[in-house]
């Protein structure tokens, strides 16, 4: 009897966090394992990932996780993932692999079991086999992957749109599609983020005319923003400055070692006297690229902005391009900083989300593809529910019957035997793990709290010396705030957190016997100066006493 599971462990009903397992019998495949930025409650938090418990409790089961493209959304998760897991196989295109490698440490690089595939390769793992198919996204190698099963075909598609202007490294292999879909397909995963949106996508993911008229209109320098690892964008910046007398300076390691590589890989076409260098950083007409590395959205830009950068200081006659549309989630920050480089006087311009568009699937591009593939159920994924819903509503207009239709959550399993959909309770336990910094483990909602405390209400230190042999007091007790009130103001309200501190300190020494509770001191200074510091300013800061003993 063949049993197919279907689960999502992040990806619906959000943008990022893309990761999508299918069990088949008792092999497991994934697909994509992606990351995504905290747009609303940062608390230093740089950036979530899906919940992989599920994933270690199985990893012998694991055949793979088959990456679509290298984009963060669907490769940023990788890293942390083969720090539990180093052995499980990964697939991907040649440029996915070398955009993953630059996220990865060197010890991880020497462990990490990568598999480079090409579009239109058969991987054959006995029971079922794998293949691929080029689409066309923003970046070279994005790959759709076909799962054979002896119930039929489960296609993930990526992220994806249809655009015949699209050639070269970024040309969809329709014909390939089209000859799954006579196959038969038992069910086809795709992309829900346009899918709302009337038309097709298509031509409104170029922007050569734009960028062109930025470059006319605009003859001092420009400061360009550019998402990571989006090729095409790029590859449109630098075809339109070289029509004209400009250099390109591109900023930051990362990207000068993504561009590098593309170029000498043939993945962009860029002449290279148009690459400019640090000496050509304050030329009057000048372009600078910058991009961010595994940071949030603009978080480069907004470095600049502040007067951080080591080497680009704003004049008042720069212009800031942004030259992506923005998306759900970077909306409130991108207006942000619109504001602020207004408020510097500086020239600044964003493509609107509403004339230019992303490389992703609009409601054509999806009816299109429902034709070719004819899939027998269809499942939603990638995007917030409302979009997932649109996406349905894009399904039934092409005849599928609604209650073939997989409107899902995170977690929430489809269960097909023998080719047929089955009711089933059950759910995968999902979750979110925060990533802060270097950390490899997730930080946690008791760190989250004090976060949001220390950023509400602040910190009071109270320190305290004490005597190694009489347990007098030396000096202190001393009182250290930071983000509660301004000292100069609250003298008397200082010198009271002194003596409520002092009183509570000597009431703790038994005197003669060389004993202190050191945690009963604790304890009584946090309880009696919380409630006291709330009586007199409404406010609850943490509370951290520190006491020393010296001989």
């Amino acid at each position: 009897m063949s049993k197919i599971k279907i689960f999502s462990l992040g990806g619906l009903n959000e943008n990022g966090k893309n990761m999508y397992v299918v069990e088949v019998n008792k092999n497991i495949y994934v697909f994509d394992a992606g990351l995504k930025y905290d747009n609303e409650k940062n608390l230093g938090i740089d950036y979530i990932i899906p919940n992989f418990d599920y994933l270690i409790k199985n990893r012998k089961r694991i055949k793979g996780i088959f990456l679509s493209h290298g984009h963060e959304g669907n490769i940023g998760a990788v890293p942390d993932i083969i720090n539990y897991i180093p052995e499980v196989p990964i697939y991907g295109a040649k440029l996915t692999l070398e955009i993953l490698k630059l996220d990865l440490n060197a010890n991880q690089r020497k462990k990490i079991n990568l598999h480079e595939i090409k579009a239109h390769t058969k991987l054959d793992f006995k029971e079922e086999s794998m293949f691929t198919i080029a689409m066309t996204h923003s970046i070279p190698d994005a790959l759709c992957y076909v799962l054979y099963t002896k119930d039929g075909a489960i296609v993930y598609t990526g992220d994806f749109t249809f655009d015949h202007a699209m050639t070269g490294l970024y040309k969809t292999d329709i014909g390939k599609l089209a000859y799954v879909g006579k196959q038969g397909v038992l069910c086809l995963l795709a992309e829900s983020m346009y899918a709302y949106r009337s038309g097709y996508t298509s031509p409104n993911n170029r922007v050569q005319d734009f960028i062109r008229n930025v470059l006319a209109k605009n003859p001092d320098r420009i400061i360009a923003t550019v998402f990571p690892a989006h090729f095409y964008r790029i590859q449109e910046i630098f075809d339109e400055v070289s029509k004209t007398h400009r250099k390109i300076v591109i900023m930051g390691k990362s990207l000068q070692t993504i561009i590098n590589y593309a170029i000498k890989n043939h993945y962009l076409t860029i002449d290279s006297r148009v690459i400019g260098d640090l000496s050509n950083l304050n030329d009057k007409d000048v372009v600078v690229l910058i991009s961010d590395e595994k940071e949030k959205p603009f978080a480069n830009l907004e470095r600049i902005l502040k007067g951080f950068d080591k080497y680009i200081k704003l004049k008042k006659t720069d212009t800031i391009f942004i030259t992506e549309p923005s998306y759900v989630g970077i909306e409130k920050r991108l207006t942000g900083i619109m504001d602020e480089i207004a408020m510097m006087g500086m020239n600044a311009i964003s493509l609107s989300s509403k004339k230019h568009l992303l490389h992703h699937a609009s409601s054509e591009d999806l009816k299109l593809l429902i034709n070719i593939m004819q899939p027998k159920y269809y499942f939603p994924v990638k995007g917030e529910y409302k979009d997932q819903y649109a996406n349905a509503e894009v399904a039934e207009e092409m005849k599928i019957n609604k209650d073939h239709i997989l409107l899902k959550q995170n977690g929430d399993v489809v269960l097909f035997v023998n080719g047929k959909l089955k009711p089933t309770s059950e759910h995968i336990e999902t979750d979110e793990i925060l990533i802060d910094g270097n950390t490899s483990g997730d930080i946690g909602d008791l760190v989250l709290k004090d976060r949001e405390m220390l950023g509400e209400n602040g910190i009071v230190i109270i320190s305290c010396t004490l005597d190694k042999d009489t347990k007098t007091i030396l000096a202190g007790p001393e009182v250290l705030t930071r983000g509660f009130i301004y000292v100069k103001e609250n003298l008397d309200l200082i010198s009271e957190i002194k003596k409520v501190a002092k009183e509570i300190i000597e009431s703790n020494i038994e005197y003669g016997t060389k004993k202190v509770d050191y945690s009963k001191i604790k304890n009584d200074v946090r309880e009696t100066l919380g409630k006291y510091f709330y009586k007199m300013t409404e406010s609850k800061p943490m509370i951290i006493t520190v006491i020393q003993e010296v001989q």
